[in-house]
């Protein structure tokens, strides 16, 4: 039974769904569970947007959660505020549903209660779907009319029953199936794109890494990136490893997951789609592919280790998190992308410092927020074969966009190779580029190379 649906306002449906203080409370209860557990642990901000909009909608106070009044009510903002400019709202939102997710998945089969976020909007869902939220007998007045109405209540209480985890599954699944559709729609629109060549070559492509990645006799793969394997090791805690990936062993122990939970895991085994910020890269790199060149767009989760092994070049979008292939060629990197369990981010590693560099480099804000975070562009080879390895890849959604915006204008890629002293004609060497940007809200702002490391002696076939 969800409390709060779409066509209704929360009050109507809470009133109806819930018919005493006792099952409130219990609500109240299961909010301060969530709010003291480990996904919410860390995060007083996301604790307080989740009871604020809770008990907006226990009171039926539909304008309590519209984006504006949450700013100015519980982030204390002017009531004139520039919501454009100031995306406190949406990111907190963004990263209460990602949190909910994250607890149910693991303990979703013991809940009373699943309480649902749905994308673009601040009214929460609440599915009742256990005995665990029917409180016990409220106090009989001992007439046959309190004890009628007692009835009634239980009955309504035994109803919602019917609309359990499963049901809860299908929402999740129906809602993630659409935006993947989409994604797929995109990704097949741009490969159409790039077959027909309807954009001219660019100077960019003379430069490097291009002139490299796009030469003459070899074909150039771009594989993006797989946010739903990154998203389910969120979930799960656990890492997933290359040789999982390649295996598609995606959840780890698998056998002790109890049925609800196998249910909820069902989607990620399965969606296959690509990052939002992997699009607009697709199409900068599209723009600079010479007529006729052979290039495939590819999606992580499509590809097979036999497709790297062969001498096609490479452009690998996303960091090890968000697409396990990168793990092939870390052996390679002096920076590497590593994720760090007491941040639950990931963060830089630089195995090989030189004077004035640091050994870590920790961003200070995850995606969609606002702070410091880093990027990274390298050149590699693929061993054992003559092609050559792209790797643009960030801490957060945004280091990788800013990556990519780097790397495909002309302008900026020239200051970048002539900061870091490769070539830009002859034998091109394998290079690391470490950028540090500043986010805001989900955007990247300034950009700057911190660091560079040149391999001019490496030496491949």
């Amino acid at each position: 039974m969800s409390i709060a649906a779409q066509d209704e306002t929360p009050g109507a449906c809470a009133g109806r769904a819930i018919r005493s203080e006792a099952q409130i409370d219990a609500i109240r209860r299961h909010v301060d569970e969530l709010s003291q557990g480990a996904a919410f642990k860390g995060s007083h901000r996301s604790q307080q947007f989740l009871r604020y909009i809770i008990e907006k909608t226990l009171a039926g106070s539909v304008e309590g959660v519209k984006e504006r009044t949450i700013g100015v009510e519980l982030f204390q903002k002017s009531p004139t505020y520039d919501t454009g400019q100031d995306a406190i709202v949406r990111v907190t939102a963004s990263d209460v549903r990602r949190r909910l997710l994250q607890h149910y998945g693991r303990y979703g089969d013991a809940s009373a209660f699943q309480i649902h976020l749905p994308p673009g909007s601040y009214l929460p869902e609440i599915e009742v779907y256990s005995e665990l939220a029917v409180p016990e007998k409220e106090s009989a007045s001992g007439e046959e009319a309190g004890k009628a109405a007692s009835g009634d209540e239980n009955r309504l209480v035994a109803e919602s029953e019917v609309a359990s985890f499963q049901s809860y599954i299908h929402i999740i699944w129906a809602r993630w199936w659409l935006w993947g559709a989409v994604a797929g729609a995109l990704l097949m629109a741009l490969a159409v794109f790039v077959g027909y060549r309807l954009i001219a070559a660019k100077p960019t492509a003379a430069l490097p890494p291009w002139s490299v990645i796009l030469r003459s006799g070899h074909g150039t793969q771009v594989i993006t990136s797989d946010p739903n394997v990154e998203e389910l090791q969120e979930l799960t805690g656990r890492n997933i490893s290359v040789s999982d990936y390649a295996n598609h062993r995606y959840i780890p122990d698998e056998d002790t997951l109890s049925a609800q939970q196998k249910q909820f895991y069902s989607y990620y085994q399965h969606a296959d789609n690509a990052a939002a910020v992997d699009m607009p890269l697709v199409v900068s790199i599209a723009r600079l592919v010479p007529p006729d060149f052979p290039i495939r767009i590819r999606s992580a989760r499509s590809l097979h280790i036999a497709d790297l092994q062969s001498d096609d070049n490479l452009i690998l979008i996303g960091s090890p998190r968000s697409n396990p292939w990168v793990g092939i060629f870390e052996d390679q990197l002096d920076f590497r992308l590593v994720f760090h369990p007491e941040l639950n981010q990931e963060i830089i590693e630089n195995l090989h410092p030189k004077s004035g560099e640091q050994v870590r480099y920790l961003p200070t804000a995850r995606g969609f927020a606002t702070g410091e975070s880093f990027a990274l562009v390298a050149l590699v080879h693929n061993q054992d074969h003559s092609g050559r390895v792209l790797l643009l890849a960030g801490a957060s959604g945004e280091g990788t966009e800013a990556a990519g915006r780097m790397v495909t204008d002309r302008e900026h890629l020239l200051r970048l190779l002539s900061d870091c002293g490769v070539p830009t004609a002859g034998p091109i060497p394998d290079f690391e580029l470490l950028l540090q940007l500043r986010t805001l809200a989900g955007s990247p702002g300034t950009v700057d190379m911190i660091a560079c490391h040149v391999f001019a002696d490496r030496k491949f076939r």
